[in-house]
């Protein structure tokens, strides 16, 4: 019923829950940076889809097994005496198909975990040996160790019976051959490539005292990522300067190391717009600081290559124009001379969009530069547009069904705020103001944005129930902090529920009057905020321990619904939104939708529901939600939305940030059309 989306790369981990402790730290750091930092939202980090498998109790194995998601898929099995002790565990794994394009990368947590590989899908696979990683480098050398095999398995055409520099990433060492910093620190790092087993995941050049800029070195560098060493004396040397502007001619990954000694007069305006690693300039280059340089190194590689595959298949997906450039990062000047030499007047580069200011020269040269999800043209595409959000955490268990990060919701909230946010749309958020809730990330991102593209046009609104807003230091502080981009609409207590109370004072959701009290008040809270807005965008949302009703979200999909507002259902994230999206294509309801379940799963709530059905019949009517999840017309909700059916079930079920926010966009732009 819909076209599969399949990005370049899919990354995928598998491990034991009671190798929790180990695994953890690995998937924290990869979770930094082959996602994306929540704590950075406008990085230029990777944005590989990442999968996670794993369960709450050790008698228990994932739902499901990894599935090819991408064009190629690399899966990192972590094994140890527990992946072999439970025989469940050991079927599991034996059980995942693997292909050319699936591969498995096995990673012994100690041991006895290689074991794992006499017998089954992984025998004959080489293992990291994880446990031998010392304590001081561990960080450094797990996303070193990971991300190698992401680039081999990821990026490079490679055979069975290939091994060793056959994949490896070649590295070139630019530094002033003057014996300064920049000499010692090269013959370091090349020195620690090849004397230890480095020299499996690098193949860094000679280094020479002097040569020529002939065809060999042109050669080596269009063939490799480059390192530019910048000592003091690195910028003002002709050969240093002639090797950045061809790796910069030939579109290579390059990463800078800041080392300066003392003071440099100019720094080549070529060594810019990549990243940078510092390190101390001391004559003794360590072990750390190496492993940081070439986990720098890899991760831009991968970065680069990314990039322009993902570039490259929004393409053929026709997000990006045929006619257009694609460049893996923001335009130079140089490289825009080029490009229009040959006939190019589009651009485009990864996400995220660049300040407004730094592309002020864009129109100055005739070119319109743009990301896949954002381009200048569209600043006011909502101008008065109100676009409700309704977003809450999803129930985590281990990794047993949902098989995604607990950041990717909160990735998702920062994105898709920035898109809409950027379009001159007003956001409507009914969130409790609370220290790392989705009210905060959506008002940081607003913060970041505003100043970014230097507008007065960013709108936040954020619907508060009574008691929510009586005031008391935390929620002045909060109105202080955003004011310059968030108004607080404030909803009274219903009339039905407000006599003998102080509406002065706070009111906590305990004992079933006073919870029937609150649901009151956030249902009217719900149904006015909805009423206000001209559509919904719908992700995640917790099945219990809510103080409503119903679930939040699903109680705002229900009102929604009924007064025909244009919505997107994001379900492949899970939670209520999930489940609700399963009904709807199913036809029949699911089990957390049911008030049998609910009752199971929530303390107090069957006497809430009979509670609320004596006054005025305001309880959670069950029948009529399964009325309506199962008699839904997806055709008449893909057209509301302004997108078709094939689309709509796309955003359903996709798991992708970039699909599900390029998919509302075009939903909305439709709309406004």
């Amino acid at each position: 019923m819909s076209t599969k989306f399949s990005p370049p790369l899919a990354i995928h981990f598998v491990w034991h829950p009671y190798d929790k402790k180990l695994v953890e730290p690995i998937i924290n750091e990869v979770q930094i940076y082959f996602a994306r930092d929540v704590d950075r939202p406008f990085s230029r980090g990777l944005n590989i889809p990442l999968f996670f498998y794993s369960s709450s109790t050790p008698n228990c194995t994932p739902l499901h097994t990894p599935q090819q998601q991408g064009s190629k898929d690399v899966l990192f099995i972590f094994t140890s005496v527990n992946t072999l002790g439970y025989e469940l565990w050991e079927n599991y794994i034996n059980n995942i198909i693997l292909s050319n394009t699936l591969r498995a990368v096995p990673i012994a947590l100690t041991r006895e975990g290689l074991s794992q590989g006499l017998s089954g899908i992984l025998k004959g696979i080489n293992f990291i040996r994880a446990y031998e990683w010392p304590n001081d480098t561990f960080k450094q050398r797990s996303i070193v160790g990971l991300a190698h095999e992401i680039y081999r398995h990821g990026f490079v055409e490679i055979k069975d019976e290939d091994k060793g520099k056959l994949s490896s990433i070649k590295i070139f060492l630019s530094h002033a051959k003057a014996g300064d910093t920049g000499l010692f620190f090269a013959e370091a790092i090349k020195n620690f490539i090849d004397n230890t087993n480095m020299s499996h995941f690098f193949d860094a050049l000679e280094i020479s005292p002097g040569f020529k800029f002939d065809e060999e070195i042109i050669k080596h560098i269009k063939d490799s990522t480059l390192v530019a060493i910048g000592s003091d004396a690195y910028s003002s040397r002709y050969w240093c300067q002639r090797e950045i502007l061809c790796a910069k001619e030939n579109q290579i990954p390059i990463i800078a190391v800041d080392c300066l000694e003392d003071y440099e007069d100019r720094i080549f305006p070529a060594v810019a717009n990549i990243p940078c690693v510092h390190v101390s300039s001391e004559a003794y280059l360590n072990e750390v600081d190496i492993l940081r340089i070439l986990a720098a190194v890899i991760l831009e590689t991968i970065r680069h290559y990314h990039a322009l595959k993902s570039l490259e298949y929004y393409q053929s997906q026709n997000w990006i124009d045929k006619d257009c450039a694609l460049i893996s990062r923001p335009p130079e000047i140089r490289q825009i001379f080029s490009l229009k030499a040959n006939g190019k007047s589009k651009v485009c580069y990864p996400e995220p969009p660049i300040y407004k200011e730094e592309a002020d020269w864009h129109s100055n040269v005739g070119i319109e530069a743009f990301t896949p999800l954002w381009c200048s043209s569209d600043c006011d595409l909502l101008r008065n547009y109100r676009i409700g959000i309704s977003i809450s955490d999803v129930p985590f268990e281990g990794y047993f069904s949902n098989h995604l990060h607990e950041d990717h919701l909160i990735r998702f909230a920062q994105d898709i705020a920035r898109h809409l946010l950027a379009r001159s749309a007003t956001l409507i958020y009914g969130g409790d103001l609370r220290n790392n809730g989705f009210t905060q990330f959506i008002l940081d991102e607003a913060i970041v944005l505003k100043n970014r593209i230097n507008t007065e046009n960013i709108n936040v609104e954020n619907h508060l129930a009574w008691p929510l807003y009586i005031s008391d230091e935390e929620v002045v502080a909060w109105r202080a902090k955003y004011r310059t981009v968030m108004k607080t609409v404030n909803h009274d207590i219903p009339s039905d529920v407000a006599t003998g109370i102080d509406q002065q004072i706070f009111l906590p959701p305990s004992g079933v009057c006073n919870k029937y009290i609150w649901s009151r008040c956030l249902t009217e809270m719900r149904f006015k905020s909805i009423t206000s807005s001209d559509a919904r965008i719908c992700a995640g949302g917790k099945l219990s321990g809510y103080n409503g009703k119903m679930p939040g979200v699903l109680e705002e999909i229900i009102i929604t619904l009924d007064l025909n507002k244009p919505i997107y259902l994001l379900g492949g994230f899970g939670g209520v939104v999930g489940e609700v999206c399963k009904s709807i294509k199913n036809k029949s309801i699911t089990e957390p939708l049911t008030e049998t379940w609910q009752t199971l799963h929530n303390s107090d709530y069957q006497d809430l529901q009979n509670k609320a059905k004596i006054s005025d019949a305001n309880n959670a009517d069950y029948q009529n939600i399964q009325d309506i999840l199962t008699t839904v017309d997806v055709f008449k909700l893909a057209k509301n939305a302004g997108l078709d059916t094939s689309s709509y079930f796309r955003l359903m079920e996709s798991p992708f940030l970039d699909e599900c926010i390029h998919i509302i966009i075009a939903g909305l732009k439709s709309i406004i059309k």
